[in-house]
């Protein structure tokens, strides 16, 4: 029973509308691949937001998406620009994810295949998509792609992406909005 491959999870709840989206990756969980993640969802779910003025995020303390993880604070400022949509970021303190509601979807899911044999992507897919989450079922997609862990930015990189934080006050790690660049 030697494994083949393996697959990595990220998941994105849209709360208000309980509508749980697993993206699974093939590679690695890196800051790369969660914003691959976001942009690969916002893409697919946009149609949905055309009404919203800001995109909220509420995250958990994982290394990948630190607010002081260059390459993820790289990405997520091209992000905004791209969606051209300020992004707040908000993260749960460590040891808290009890009050995190994403957590509370992947309790789910994991009972729900508990037992099951997980032996291809079909399988994986077919059992994530029949799970449900205030009744109901989760969109799935996949990122075929390799992700390489430990790409950094020297500080003078960081630069123009660091300055466009703003940092709430006493809490500066845990809450932080970008505005996006506009477009001309």
């Amino acid at each position: 029973m030697k494994a083949d491959g393996f697959l990595v999870p990220f998941g994105i709840l849209e709360v208000k509308q309980k509508q749980f989206n697993v993206v699974y990756g093939n590679s690695r969980e890196t800051s790369d691949f969660i914003v691959d993640c976001l942009e690969y969802w916002w893409q697919c779910r946009q149609k949905n937001y055309s009404h919203i003025k800001r995109l909220q995020i509420d995250l958990d303390n994982g290394p990948e998406i630190e607010s002081c993880r260059t390459q993820f604070i790289k990405r997520i400022v091209e992000f905004s620009d791209e969606i051209q949509l300020p992004i707040e970021l908000v993260y749960y303190p460590p040891y808290h994810s009890k009050y995190n509601p994403i957590e509370h979807c992947w309790g789910v899911l994991e009972r729900h295949w508990n037992g099951a044999l997980l032996t291809d992507w079909d399988a994986v897919c077919e059992w994530t998509k029949s799970m449900r989450w205030g009744g109901i079922a989760p969109n799935v997609y996949f990122l075929d792609r390799e992700y390489h862990r430990g790409v950094r930015l020297k500080k003078k990189e960081l630069k123009p992406y660091s300055q466009r934080l703003i940092r709430t006050p006493l809490i500066g790690q845990w809450s932080l909005a970008i505005q996006p660049h506009k477009i001309a």
